[in-house]
């Protein structure tokens, strides 16, 4: 068994859902610490953060990623144990195993083995682990951010070990993510009885037309890299049950998927001004849970793609679909931050796996791009 599947089922095992890292983080200090890494842990409410540096030299190349996973669902569902970390037809089952257990697992070997070839290699190397991104994502990788900004620790690139790759290992890596803004619209109206309107004022009545509008809006285009904004309701909550009563308010629950092309201050203005055309009174809660990023092509994009290729023969796509992610926060301190790991079919699904084929040149990937970085 390689060191690499050695330890990312060691890792699997550690039953670590979030925001409890289980003693993941513990047994990576153990790693790291002979290899020259100065370890910090940083508690945040009940989350645990890990800081790990060799060197005090520029550049500082930082794999990131997190412990903590989502939880099992219904664990009798599931071919084997999920903290039970299985061989079968070729792949890796556990949860975790593709989102991202087995991404750290790789970083970690292989610092290990660029650390053992190039001992003096120039700048130094990080590590940033949080407990906290399957969760709120607000005691995590958030706060040591915060803590390496105040402290004056500059970050020059950064590699985030999320599951990027689509059918192929190193098909995909993400050099950007969207932002997300949600809104909590309230219109209110005046309840009454529905035999009665003249005597109520129907709040659904009266915002229909604005939400028509919202959803016909062209936000933006889009860019070299991002899709156009999209504007998406996901909730709508009015009246009372009854089938006789014009309710007193309507509650619409939206989303901001938006790009470099448009900002979260931009957005916000433009929503305001369609509402404020129509003629009723309303309540607009904004709450922005990650702004844009992106990292154009550049020296990370280049050192990363060039080991995808040396080791896959493939020429990964620069990405930005997807969800959020914690490169929100490490691209506020570093210039190019990209994410990249192995395929996410089985993400966050029964029987999450990852495929065996693919644990040692992910590893190798990861250790060639120091080398394209650091030497």
């Amino acid at each position: 068994m390689s060191k690499t599947l050695a330890l990312a089922e060691e890792l699997i095992a550690l039953s670590s859902v979030t925001p409890d890292d289980n003693g993941c983080q513990r047994r990576l200090i153990e790693l790291l610490a002979p290899l020259g890494f100065v370890c910090e842990t940083i508690a945040s409410g009940n989350v645990t953060n890990l800081w790990a540096r060799r060197g005090t030299a520029q550049p500082l190349v930082v794999f990131a990623g997190h412990t903590d996973v989502v939880p099992t669902g219904p664990r009798e569902q599931w071919s084997s144990d999920p903290f039970v970390p299985t061989q079968r037809d070729g792949k890796l089952y556990g949860r975790g195993a593709a989102d991202m257990k087995t991404s750290i697992a790789g970083m970690v070997v292989a610092v290990e083995e660029f650390v053992a070839a190039h001992p003096d290699h120039k700048g130094s190397i990080g590590f940033l682990i949080t407990s906290d991104e399957e969760g709120p994502a607000t005691d995590g990788t958030v706060v040591v951010c915060r803590q390496l900004k105040e402290r004056g620790e500059r970050l020059d690139y950064c590699i985030v070990g999320e599951p990027t790759s689509s059918a192929e290992l190193g098909d995909m890596c993400k050099n950007g993510r969207r932002g997300s803004m949600s809104g909590k619209l309230t219109v209110k109206g005046v309840q009454g009885h529905i035999a009665y309107p003249q005597l109520a004022k129907n709040p659904i009545h009266l915002a229909a037309p604005a939400l028509a509008e919202l959803a016909s809006v062209t936000w933006d285009e889009g860019n070299e890299y991002y899709l156009p904004t999209s504007w998406q309701m996901s909730n709508i909550h009015g009246g009372t049950g009854a089938s006789n009563v014009i309710p007193g308010e309507v509650v619409v629950d939206f989303n901001f998927r938006f790009s470099t092309a448009s900002t979260s201050e931009g957005l916000q203005q433009r929503v305001h001004a369609i509402l404020d055309k129509y003629d009723f009174e309303y309540d607009l809660k904004w709450t922005v849970s990650g702004q844009p990023f992106l990292t154009p092509r550049g020296t990370l994009s280049d050192a990363l793609t060039k080991a995808i290729r040396a080791e896959t023969g493939l020429d990964a796509e620069l990405s930005t679909t997807g969800g959020t992610s914690d490169g929100r926060f490490i691209a506020q301190i570093c210039p190019q931050v990209i994410e990249f790991g192995p395929p996410n079919g089985s993400i966050h699904k029964i029987d999450e796996h990852i495929e065996l084929r693919h644990i040692e040149p992910l590893k190798n990937i990861y250790r060639r791009t120091l080398e394209n970085l650091l030497l």
